[in-house]
């Protein structure tokens, strides 16, 4: 295990305990989470070394790198994926350039883009993904991102900041990829969302130790400036409260399905609800730019 002993945001060194949560994917292992007293970003600490990480993603619960689904909510995340492609494409800016979807999985947004006319580049660690999503896009998907030479239209990261190990280097890389007046689109859980509250160490957002930084809006902008980059928009996942709140309430109660599914249902109505204030929600995309 490594320990974090300089806030990824501020450099700050001086840390409070935040909680505790459980791997209910992989290894049951309990993983500590910390919050920095200075800027407030909260990190897992201590994080398994950068080669022990991917032993966490061995496991066909893991959709987004096997591409199956062997349960209701696995299923339902294949449809509600499938659902959004249309949307997150529509999201893009025009005229169509050259993308990077950063940590693409299996290749289905990077598809919908080189369908749509895009010219399209991929980066995905994990060889079992990588290998899926090149024979979809008939494209070489690098394995990290010393392979571009080059500067991108829009850079795509969807659920993919808070896996990173190097927080602040991939993100001043991908700044330093990006065109003048191009956009970066960083979808991430908002620990600070109705549903994260109310469902604490089972919420599914946290995912351990798979998720290494939880991001608020604040640190998020934080995260960001530092690196040169200023959000210019933030738009709400409004399906992922549905979603988190199905599985959060499958690690907290194991009985009764149907129970499960209907107080998900209501935790994901709740959750939208009290976000519309202050922006709120279980997952949010921020818009950036140079």
């Amino acid at each position: 295990m490594t320990e974090i002993l300089n806030c990824p945001v501020c450099e700050n060194r001086n840390f409070t305990y935040f909680i505790t949560c459980v791997d209910h994917t992989v290894s049951r292992e309990p993983f500590h989470l910390s919050r920095c007293k200075n800027c407030g970003f909260v990190f897992t600490n201590p994080q398994p070394e950068k080669e022990k990480l991917g032993s966490y993603y061995l496991s066909e619960d893991y959709i987004s790198h096997s591409g199956k689904a062997k349960s209701l909510i696995g299923s339902l995340y294949l449809f509600l994926r499938k659902r959004s492609l249309k949307w997150k494409l529509s999201l893009l800016p025009k005229p169509k350039g050259k993308i990077l979807d950063y940590g693409c999985g299996t290749g289905e947004f990077l598809k919908s883009c080189q369908h749509a006319g895009w010219n399209i580049s991929g980066v995905e660690p994990s060889a079992v993904a990588r290998q899926k999503a090149e024979a979809l896009t008939d494209k070489k998907i690098e394995e990290g991102f010393k392979e571009f030479n080059q500067e991108f239209d829009s850079i795509t990261l969807w659920h993919v900041l808070e896996h990173v190990a190097d927080l602040d280097a991939t993100l001043s890389k991908l700044s330093t990829a990006l065109k003048k007046d191009g956009q970066i689109f960083i979808a991430v859980p908002n620990h600070l969302s109705y549903d994260a509250v109310f469902y604490k160490q089972h919420w599914a957002g946290y995912d351990v130790p798979r998720h290494l930084w939880h991001f608020s809006q604040s640190t998020m902008q934080q995260a960001l400036k530092k690196n040169g980059l200023t959000i210019v928009k933030t738009i709400p996942m409004k399906l992922d409260a549905f979603y988190v709140s199905m599985l959060s309430e499958k690690y907290r109660n194991k009985n009764n399905k149907l129970i499960q599914l209907i107080k998900a249902f209501y935790i994901g109505l709740l959750s939208n609800s009290k976000a519309k204030k202050k922006n709120e929600y279980s997952s949010l995309i921020y818009v950036a730019q140079k």
